[in-house]
């Protein structure tokens, strides 16, 4: 009789299938080539991941991933070439900043918290409000945003162009003379797709090479339960609700979705997608972050409110400030979750798991400079 775990694993070998590469469409026969003279990037899809949809107009080079790192990590895109896009984005901190609100050129703050760069190949909607549709558009905002490197375009693109070795770089990776804010964003975007995280505990669980704790499995158990008391809520589970927005459906541990998950009654200056699409509804909405490496990137929230895991799962287990716009899935506003103490230990364990320590220490996305 095959284990549980075996199981599971059978069902998810089935579901998901072992392998993919990712690459152009089947279906892309135009504008999915890559540019003359460069080498193209085979990125080898984890276990259990869904397959990458790499823009047609943005194929994975070699030397376009080379180039990206390099500009990842150019201090020379600020105004004072004193920050890049990594002093944001720190590597022992998952390639996030452990302060709430990031400091641009000049001591200039920004209001929200940097987001981990996590599997970036995978996400839908890109900042907490969703402003940007791709990772490209996504990565054109922050060189020539006042409080963060506050560089215009047009310099920009003057300073790399009089540099001799990235105008070399930037026709060895685009097949083509000349350097712009496009192909700045679009080697970035190659660099970034690279960056994949599927080598935690709870991958090599998944993969069959390692066992979790009974308490993790317990934390596991309690993260994919419904919240409530049978007795008293209807489908109750004395769950964590957690798997709701943080699902693992393809390990992405997020739902890439907009979700006011309680943290106030009323909102301020910062509504989330509202500020964005202009409806009253979309208030205290921000885009649902992915629990992977969640132990390596405090602080949480869209501002940086939680320094700790621990006080993360007391917003939700208090079951947050009731609001018109709070998320149904928010369900025990009033009275919380009730885990007791030994429960949430267990949840915190398996949030452990998700922990990836090669990521963060990976040379081939360290500072090349």
């Amino acid at each position: 009789m095959p284990t549980a775990h075996a199981q599971r694993l059978a069902l998810w070998c089935l579901a998901c299938g072992l392998l993919a590469t990712a690459g152009c469409r089947p279906d892309e026969t135009i504008g999915c080539k890559e540019p003359p003279g460069t080498t193209p990037y085979v990125i080898d899809i984890p276990p259990f991941f869904p397959p990458m949809d790499i823009p047609p107009d943005n194929p994975m080079t070699v030397e376009g991933v080379e180039l990206g790192r390099l500009l990842f990590w150019e201090t020379g895109l600020s105004s004072d070439s004193s920050i890049s896009c990594g002093s944001c984005h720190l590597p022992s901190f998952a390639f996030s900043d452990p302060n709430p609100v990031s400091t641009g050129v000049d001591g200039a703050e920004g209001t929200r918290n940097a987001m981990a760069l996590v599997n970036m190949g995978w996400v839908q909607h890109f900042f907490w409000d969703g402003r940007a549709a791709t990772l490209e558009e996504q990565i054109l905002d922050p060189v020539p945003h006042p409080d963060e490197m506050n560089l215009p375009w047009a310099e920009a693109e003057d300073r790399l162009a009089g540099d001799s070795e990235y105008s070399e770089r930037f026709r060895n990776a685009f097949g083509e003379a000349g350097v712009s804010s496009e192909k700045v964003s679009k080697a970035i975007a190659q660099f970034l797709r690279t960056m994949i995280s599927a080598d935690s505990k709870f991958d090599q669980w998944r993969r069959g090479q390692t066992e979790l704790s009974e308490l993790e499995f317990q934390g596991y158990e309690i993260f994919n339960r419904e919240g409530g008391d049978p007795e008293v809520v209807s489908g109750g589970q004395f769950g964590g609700d957690c798997f709701h927005c943080h699902g693992e459906a393809g390990l992405q541990f997020s739902d890439y979705l907009f979700h006011n998950n309680g943290l106030d009654a009323t909102f301020g200056a910062d509504a989330g997608l509202a500020g964005i699409t202009g409806v009253a509804l979309d208030s205290g909405r921000f885009r649902t972050p992915t629990l992977r490496n969640a132990a390596l990137s405090p602080p949480y929230m869209h501002d940086g409110r939680f320094q700790t895991l621990e006080e993360v799962l007391e917003h939700y287990n208090s079951g947050g400030q009731p609001s018109q716009t709070i998320d149904p899935f928010m369900k025990y506003a009033s009275g919380g979750l009730m885990l007791q103490a030994q429960q949430k230990e267990a949840l915190i364990a398996f949030l452990h798991t998700l922990t990836d320590t090669a990521f963060a220490s990976n040379p081939a996305f360290a500072d090349p400079h």
